[in-house]
């Protein structure tokens, strides 16, 4: 008895498991290729682009490819490609990215374009990957100029001039500039310019020639509360005239007392 017991239960899991066989096979692993097999649309170039380069319906092409590991920010719609620009080299066959893209002509190095005299531009050495925030400031950052031993005092300070200083660009040792780090061809930071008033000029060059200078960042972020900082910074360094008021005061009292002698 206990043998046709045993017998019939080895059936029953043998047929089990032929079962579970069978919808794996035939129901769960077609269902799952299919999903994965979904394709979407993607825009890739379709002959060479070059930065500054207006693109047209003929550097483009519609392909369809699978929708799985594919880049956030890949574009789908050749709509939104046509008529912008490109603000980066793109070779045949790369894919078109929305941070390739421009709504407006790039120029290369425009930040010096809007120099007028007040302002100037100086850029300082990263004599470490440190030093620059490991090569993550971007142009618009906020940032701090920290200054170890400042002036042969032992004192490691933020100068009151450099509290809020604003990078407007990073670059590498070709001297082209770095947009963003941790991509395949892209190249290590050597160097920040920083958008600086003649005195904060003078200081950072002190600093790169006879000191250290470690950049720390304030703030990324919307251009309004970007803006806010370097006023406070501008405060600090043409701080409001006294006004007269003491003086009036002085001259009330005078009066005064000699309407009393009287």
């Amino acid at each position: 008895m206990k043998l046709i017991n045993l017998f019939k239960n080895r059936t029953a899991l043998g047929i089990s498991c032929i079962v579970l066989a069978f919808l794996i096979c035939f129901v769960i692993s077609p269902l799952i290729s299919r999903t994965s097999e979904k394709t979407v649309t993607v825009i890739r170039a379709a002959a060479e682009i070059k930065s500054g380069d207006e693109i047209t319906k003929d550097m483009i092409a519609e392909i369809r490819m699978s929708n799985t590991n594919q880049p956030e920010d890949i574009v789908s719609d050749s709509k939104a490609v046509i008529g912008k620009y490109a603000v980066m080299d793109m070779t045949k066959g790369d894919y078109i990215l929305t941070g390739k893209l421009s709504d407006t002509p790039y120029v290369e190095n425009t930040y010096l374009a809007g120099l007028n005299g007040e302002m100037r531009a100086v850029s300082v050495t990263l004599k470490s990957f440190a030093l620059g925030l490991s090569g993550k400031l971007k142009p618009g950052d906020i940032v701090s100029v920290i200054a170890p031993d400042y002036q042969k005092s032992g004192m490691t300070v933020i100068p009151i001039e450099l509290q809020y200083i604003e990078v407007i660009a990073v670059t590498g040792k070709s001297g082209a500039d770095v947009e963003t780090v941790g991509g395949e061809d892209s190249e290590l930071p050597s160097a920040v310019t920083l958008m600086s008033t003649e005195t904060q000029s003078k200081i950072l060059a002190d600093l790169e020639k006879n000191g250290t200078l470690h950049l720390s960042l304030v703030y990324r972020g919307e251009r309004k509360t970007a803006e806010a900082f370097l006023e406070a910074q501008k405060e600090v360094l043409n701080p409001p005239e006294e006004t007269a008021e003491q003086p009036e005061e002085n001259a009330a009292e005078a009066v005064s007392e000699g309407g009393e002698g009287e």
